[in-house]
């Protein structure tokens, strides 16, 4: 009994109180789940939008359902831009988006290769028309590599926003048309920019960018990009998002009087 009270005597004294313990394991696990947790979860809205994109593009959901969802996750994706350090640039501070490059590089006449007849973004890959311009370098060997200067030609960002899908594999077996891809939301914009065609992507799903950002390097991924008869190019697209609809506007006058970085 003596030996008994002797060992009580020194638990006690050491602190071991089963209280302490338990205030001890309840005051930790708060801070590690918690911080954890608002970490994986403000990104997870960029990646559930890659998802959704992902399933838009596949035609694995119906228009009604992806627009219900874009509903959703919009204000989450503009509420993650501003969290996490995100800051809206206006026209005037928007950047061409293929660098060493200005307007002269883009095809048509005067914007007359853009044609949104017949697209609708919730068709996916099957979708019509070519919402888009389209922005070319010299590769008369289409190796990716502009003739002139001997090197890759980088993609900028045309905008500030955060990187919500994208595309980072591609072969020559694969039909999907975009190759490897980019789509970035713009929150002053309210609007999502689509940067198609890369030979390779260098950021990630939850990167915040701004203008002048590299994102991209010129490519040929692609099902029609790819092909012989189709010059190296970049394949831009300009898509306001309004109550979940996703639509087209022609971004021309845009790429006219954006700076060009040299």
């Amino acid at each position: 009994m003596q030996l008994y009270l002797i060992i009580l005597t020194l638990f006690f004294s050491q602190g071991f109180s089963c209280t302490k313990n338990e205030n001890a394991v309840i005051s930790e696990k708060p801070f590690v789940r918690n911080q954890q947790v608002s970490k994986d979860s403000s990104a997870n809205v960029c990646f559930e939008f890659n998802e959704l994109n992902t399933k838009v593009r596949d035609g694995l959901i119906s228009k009604k359902d992806a627009i219900e969802e874009i509903k959703t996750l919009v204000p989450q994706v503009r509420k993650y831009f501003f969290d996490n350090g995100g800051k809206e640039y206006s026209y005037e501070k928007w950047i061409f988006p293929v660098k060493g490059l200005g307007p002269s590089a883009i095809g048509g006449t005067n914007g007359s290769g853009y044609n949104a007849k017949g697209y609708d973004y919730f068709d996916g890959n099957r979708h019509g028309g070519h919402p888009a311009h389209d922005i070319f370098i010299n590769d008369k060997n289409q190796d990716d590599i502009d003739d002139y200067s001997g090197e890759p030609v980088d993609i900028l960002s045309m905008s500030s926003g955060v990187v919500v899908a994208l595309e980072k594999e591609w072969d020559t077996k694969s039909g999907l048309r975009g190759g490897k891809y980019i789509w970035i939301y713009d929150t002053h914009t309210d609007a999502l920019f689509y940067y198609a065609h890369n030979r390779k992507v260098t950021v990630n799903v939850g990167d915040i960018v701004k203008p002048g950002d590299k994102i991209a390097e010129m490519g040929r991924s692609g099902l029609n990009a790819y092909k012989k008869r189709s010059p190296t190019h970049l394949h831009f697209s300009f898509l306001p998002v309004k109550d979940g609809v996703v639509k087209p506007e022609d971004p021309y006058e845009d790429l006219i009087n954006a700076k060009v970085i040299r």
